[in-house]
């Protein structure tokens, strides 16, 4: 099957033909590309028309315009790729056809132009191929129409060929109606038109880019203010969790204690004491704080960090130097992967380290440590977070929980 596209074999693109492969060999440098049987994707907005080449485009040009309606026309624009590129002027692929029906192309030679016009042009600076060039495209038959169509065309890649024409070809003009004056004149004014009409493109460009500029800052700062608000809203929930959790110890306590004292005086042959009277019922919860929603993403594991560390407290109940120890090098760690996340060396921890296995794995801080993103290797000797994975905003939520443990003095004890 016939190659449908020229893939670049540095970085996959896909490209129509060879104008275009050489083109982007010209502005990336690559130059490995083959042929490919898979066609270029061919997606036209609905909307506005607009042709995209890859699913990205269409991504980009939905997000810019908000038009999400494409059609598919790949299959109505595949063609064969073809590797020859054709000389301006020559003969097409068909070519012409001799009697014995072998195709049998003609000669091309230089077309005849006019010589006076030709020397006034090269007088006036232009090179032969150039003036030849726009002498026989344009058929102008004075200097202006000839100098015009050198303007139009300057930017063309191939503006300094000399144009090859089928033999028997005829060209010219009949002699300048300007004077050589005149005639660089004429020149130098279309030139500072065209140059005037590039200076207004690069100034419309301009405030295009910087419309884009400004469109971007407002999309960055808008981003910026919701996830503030968002940080907001996941520190308040969990202040709220912590004095909840301070409450229910603080009363677990006080029955403790209540407790302690009926058994003393019952061990001292004392009544017991009066039943006090019945406390009033602790206020409602208000509404507002009844209403159910989302928790964020930090959120979400913030109450598995918390009851990680309160087993890790519960389970050395009487080590409490050890498990303050053990949250104080947990909070390290994590406090120097959130200021240096690309050094490697903050990201990975050896499991056979003494020291670590006596502050912290020991304790069970190593599932922790696989809550904040940390996993173990397949030989299981080594505890590492990938570069890709560190989310400082988790980070700092396990560090505000190791926080919580280490300054609350009721933590752990339910």
């Amino acid at each position: 099957m016939a190659g449908l596209s020229l893939q670049c074999g540095d970085c996959k693109v896909q490209l129509r033909t060879v104008e275009e492969a050489q083109e982007h060999a010209e502005l990336t440098g690559h130059a490995n590309f083959e042929e490919s049987t898979e066609p270029v994707l061919n997606l036209v907005c609905s909307t506005c028309g607009k042709p995209c080449r890859t699913k990205t485009e269409s991504d980009l040009h939905t997000k810019r315009t908000g038009h999400t309606e494409f059609v598919d026309k790949t299959a109505e624009t595949a063609k064969p790729v073809v590797l020859e590129i054709k000389p301006d002027g020559g003969a097409g692929p068909s070519g012409s056809s001799s009697g014995d029906g072998s195709a049998k192309p003609p000669d091309l030679v230089v077309p005849e132009v006019n010589k006076e016009l030709l020397a006034e042009l090269e007088g006036m600076g232009f090179s032969t191929a150039r003036a030849t060039r726009s002498l026989h495209f344009s058929g102008a038959d004075n200097i202006e129409g000839a100098v015009t169509w050198i303007v139009e065309h300057e930017g063309d890649d191939n503006i300094d060929e000399m144009p090859m024409v089928p033999a028997g070809a005829t060209g010219g003009a009949v002699a300048s109606m300007l004077t050589p004056e005149e005639a660089k004149a004429k020149a130098q004014e279309l030139r500072e038109r065209a140059r005037k009409k590039k200076d207004e493109e690069e100034k419309r460009m301009e405030k295009e880019r910087e419309k884009e500029r400004i469109r971007i800052g407002r999309e960055m700062q808008e981003a910026r203010r919701i996830e503030e608000d968002n940080e907001r809203k996941r520190i308040m929930i969990l202040r709220k969790a912590e004095k909840e959790e301070e409450k229910r110890a603080r009363e677990k306590i006080r029955l403790k204690l209540e407790e302690d004292k009926a058994e003393r005086r019952r061990k001292l042959g004392l009544p017991p004491e009066e039943p006090q009277p019945a406390t009033s019922a602790p206020a409602p919860i208000p509404k507002e704080e009844k209403k159910s929603f989302v928790p964020l993403r930090p959120a979400s594991k913030a109450e598995q960090m918390r009851t990680c560390l309160r087993g890790m407290k519960q389970a050395h109940k009487d080590e409490d130097d050890k498990v303050k120890k053990a949250f104080q090098t947990l909070l390290t760690y994590l406090g120097n992967v959130v200021r240096s996340p690309d050094e490697e060396k903050f990201r990975k921890i050896r499991l056979t380290n003494p020291t670590f296995q006596e502050r912290v794995g020991n304790m069970g801080g190593v599932s922790f440590l696989e809550l904040c993103g940390f996993e173990k290797d397949t030989a299981g000797e080594f505890l590492s977070l990938a570069r890709e994975k560190v989310d400082v905003m988790l980070l700092n939520t396990a560090g505000a929980e190791i926080n919580s443990a280490l300054v609350n003095p009721f933590f752990g004890v339910l």
